[in-house]
């Protein structure tokens, strides 16, 4: 059975999702041809080849040092999925892997649910998350995520597109800027070992910086030591199409990964085969390895609270670079 495909549009954007992962699948904006995300021909490709292309991931996405924690006494060990011994996006069959129920579809707005059992990847506390996405003034697609349990556990979800604005083979002529004065380094795990200042770095991003550059960007930049209100954290700009798609969100993490391992094997939207660097993704969302750090922002929900991220990303036409 073919996989089944929702549409929204409004505003100069146009975006199509599918059941699967809630995905977003590919996303317009009036006046400009080439996909602004990556996505695959062929939805039956999503499970296998998709790395994560335009998921929500969770119920904690990001990583989990030694796919365990511990909350209230108790230690929880989850299901191992990164280098043999760590647990990243909600395990093997974390959300962005599942198919989700769509509850309402309207013209320019769509809403998916999921439920989540107790125990699943070994997290406790049945879980119920619903997202939602709308096409909203500005040409601005905005993603807004709630979840809510039945006993105390940890929930962190990221939207995982790849953007590309301008349709060339690698994003090697964007430019990203990023209000994070911090990062978290990490070990050969990819574990956060700590919080350190951006300056004199490869991770400063404040005044622009080319996505071009050597070496695996995969890092959690710090915006903020908790959730605030919405507000403008990244922008993200091709010098080739003149596109720029700011980021806000309520979120105190951004992941910025610049897709340096993609290697897709299978046709991608227009028929594209996505290599090294086709996208980069900008995924708010906590701080990795939250649970396991006292002193990272507090990735705890407890019965009778909402998790709550609202999260937009909004495009403008402008001349590209002579």
């Amino acid at each position: 059975m073919a996989r089944p495909i929702y549409t929204i549009a409004g505003h100069g954007l146009t975006a199509v999702f599918t059941d699967l992962g809630a995905v977003l699948h590919d996303l317009r904006l009036e006046g400009h041809a080439p996909p602004l995300v990556l996505g695959l021909a062929d939805l039956d490709h999503y499970p296998e080849f998709s790395n994560y292309m335009g998921a929500v991931a969770g119920r904690y996405a990001n990583r989990i040092g030694n796919a365990s924690f511990t909350l209230d006494g108790v230690e929880y060990r989850l299901d191992v999925n990164f280098q043999d011994r760590h647990h990243l996006h909600g395990g093997s069959l974390g959300i962005g892997k599942r198919v989700w129920d769509v509850v309402a579809h309207e013209s320019d707005r769509i809403i998916f649910a999921i439920e989540l059992a107790d125990g699943e990847m070994g997290y406790p506390g049945a879980m119920r998350i619903e997202a939602s996405y709308a096409c909203a003034p500005g040409a601005t697609l905005l993603a807004d995520y709630r979840a809510v349990t039945d006993a105390p556990t940890i929930c962190n979800l990221a939207h995982h597109s790849y953007w590309n604005l301008d349709g060339q083979a690698t994003v090697g002529d964007h430019v990203l800027t990023v209000a994070a004065d911090r990062y978290t380094p990490v070990d050969d795990g990819m574990i956060p070992t700590g919080v350190a200042p951006v300056d004199g770095t490869d991770f400063d991003f404040r005044q622009g910086r080319a996505l071009a550059q050597p070496g695996l960007l995969d890092h959690n930049l710090c915006l903020s030591d908790d959730r605030t209100a919405l507000r403008d954290v990244a922008w993200l700009r091709s010098r080739a199409s003149g596109v720029t798609m700011t980021v806000a969100t309520t979120e105190p993490g951004l992941q910025v990964y610049d897709g340096g391992k993609l290697n897709t094997q299978v046709p991608g939207l227009e028929g594209r085969i996505y290599r090294a660097h086709a996208g980069v993704a900008l995924e708010p969302q906590l701080w990795p390895d939250s649970p396991n750090r006292p002193d990272f922002p507090d990735a705890v929900l407890r019965p009778g609270e909402t998790y709550a991220q609202t999260t937009t990303f909004r495009f403008s036409k402008g001349e590209p670079d002579a």
